[in-house]
């Protein structure tokens, strides 16, 4: 019987917030996929650790380039499609004969790497996505704070944006995510100053996770922000008041 290839969304990065159904995949997996940069266990790794079986086969898809070249350079396109061909080839080829889980942090749909594999694995084998939390939803529910009031508009950024790009939709958000900030950040700082918002910003660093830090953005400095960081902007919108009702 052929196999299939199962991405499975790991959620925030808490392992307590993988869903039943992840989680139960993930223990009887017999093949396991997942992303990490060269030398590192990787983040979808260490999430699921103690929790695979013995003698699962594990696949590590150690990216070609991480921070070496600009995102925008061609090189560093086409090491990436490169990459992401060859591990399409071979999962496939797995998946001739046995099921394959593929490890995602967060939602394999929302700016998943999964995304590049499954539009190249599409009409070639079957595949089945399990959704998982997504890794601003747990940074937001950290705050303590809500995300959205009312009828307020969340916008979510990349910060390998242009910064006139990320102040433009700074300006019309209501609530707003800024997600790949890393190395980015001095950019989305300045962004968020000439907006006027940066004073309303919030730091979240490893959300879920050990290490966990939530700040204010204008106390956090540039240089100690690590990859696993969201900057966060609470909506402020429309609030039933006392006696009126709810008018949401």
């Amino acid at each position: 019987m052929p196999g299939k290839i199962i991405c499975t969304g790991l959620g925030p990065g808490d392992p307590d917030l993988i869903s039943v159904r992840a989680d139960r995949l993930i223990r009887t997996a017999r093949h396991v996929a997942y992303f990490r940069k060269a030398g590192r266990a990787g983040q979808a790794r260490r999430i699921v650790e103690g929790m695979l079986a013995p003698g699962v086969i594990e696949y590590p898809m150690e990216y070609p380039v991480t921070t070496e070249l600009p995102v925008n350079s061609p090189a560093y396109r086409d090491a990436l499609a490169s990459f992401y061909d060859d591990w399409a080839n071979r999962l496939a080829d797995q998946a001739r004969t046995q099921d394959v889980v593929v490890l995602c942090e967060g939602d394999p749909f929302f700016y998943g790497s999964f995304m590049h594999l499954h539009a190249r694995l599409q009409g070639r084998v079957e595949m089945d996505i399990v959704p998982g939390i997504t890794g601003m939803t747990g940074c937001w529910n950290v705050t303590g704070i809500p995300i959205t009031w009312g009828d307020d508009v969340l916008t979510v950024l990349s910060g390998t944006m242009q910064e006139a790009d990320l102040a433009r939709h700074m300006r019309a958000a209501d609530a707003l995510v800024v997600m790949k900030t890393g190395r980015n950040l001095p950019k989305v700082r300045r962004a968020l100053a000439a907006t006027g918002r940066l004073e309303e910003a919030w730091l979240v660093e490893r959300g879920t996770m050990p290490g966990q830090r939530v700040i204010r953005l204008a106390d956090a400095g540039d240089d100690d922000c690590p990859y696993f960081a969201i900057v966060l902007v609470h909506g402020q919108g429309r609030r039933p008041e006392s006696g009126h009702g709810d008018e949401s």
